[in-house]
């Protein structure tokens, strides 16, 4: 259901994928549809297999999809071929990642670690790390910021590679079993701060999980079997109760 009249964000039309060819073909995706609105955080679940991964690779643009169309932030970007030459900066631009473990680089500061994404897409050193402190302190690790990777918590790392996920701003965040390495009270933590991201950045978010402890934080949630997508209800969390403030 589109959230206040506004259109969809992340558009899927009968997305497929196939690997080999002959009797050797294995359908991975097959005739996925799928639509993801501003503010909305969505489940993706399924056993090992099913096709998540290939799914969020090619919503990446990452991996190349077999045929189908993806319209990302209301551009089209696929239709059985790409449409964009430079991928790179399509996902520089659009697109923010979120691990299932933190992979921050050990020889950068908390600051660093998120500074040098935006160093990447052109910003000059000074600006790339004030946007970096200014995320660190939306994200409440700011006190953090010159701590090294060893020194941070697990939930500290997890905040400071979801700061990095979100330095230029994508409306478009997709996160790969961000909360695994997390206790219950951590993990739900951390899925509170994505749903209040996805409000406040008016983004949409599209999170793989096998946790069942978190399922009540998502809008609705997918289910890949044999690379097909079904829909499950979830109950959804209102966004007033999550502390909504302004973005940074």
């Amino acid at each position: 259901m589109p959230e206040l009249g506004q259109p969809a964000i992340v558009r899927i039309e009968r997305l497929s994928k196939y690997f080999g060819v002959g009797v050797a073909r294995v359908d991975a995706l097959v005739d996925i549809n799928m639509e993801v609105y501003p503010g909305q955080v969505v489940g993706l679940m399924g056993p090992s297999g099913s096709g998540k991964t290939t799914f969020l690779n090619c919503i990446a643009c990452i991996l190349q999809p077999s045929s189908g169309r993806i319209t990302l932030d209301g551009e089209t970007v696929y239709d059985d071929h790409w449409l964009k030459a430079d991928l790179r900066r399509l996902r520089l631009d659009k697109i923010g990642f979120i691990f299932q473990y933190p992979n921050l680089l050990p020889f950068l500061d908390a600051a660093d670690n998120v500074a040098v994404v935006l160093q990447l897409a052109g910003f000059s050193s000074s600006a790339a790390l004030a946007r970096a402190v200014e995320l660190l302190d939306y994200l409440e690790v700011g006190h953090r910021k010159h701590a090294m990777p060893a020194q941070l918590s697990g939930g500290e790392g997890q905040r400071v590679a979801i700061a990095r996920a979100l330095a230029n701003r994508p409306r478009i965040i997709l996160a790969d079993e961000p909360t695994a390495p997390l206790d219950s009270q951590r993990a739900r933590i951390v899925m509170d701060l994505l749903r209040r991201i996805a409000v406040e950045q008016d983004a949409a978010i599209i999170c793989v999980t096998h946790d069942e402890m978190i399922l009540d934080r998502f809008d609705h949630i997918f289910r890949l079997r044999d690379g097909k997508l079904e829909m499950s209800p979830a109950r959804i969390v209102g966004a007033q109760s999550l502390g909504a403030r302004p973005s940074p």
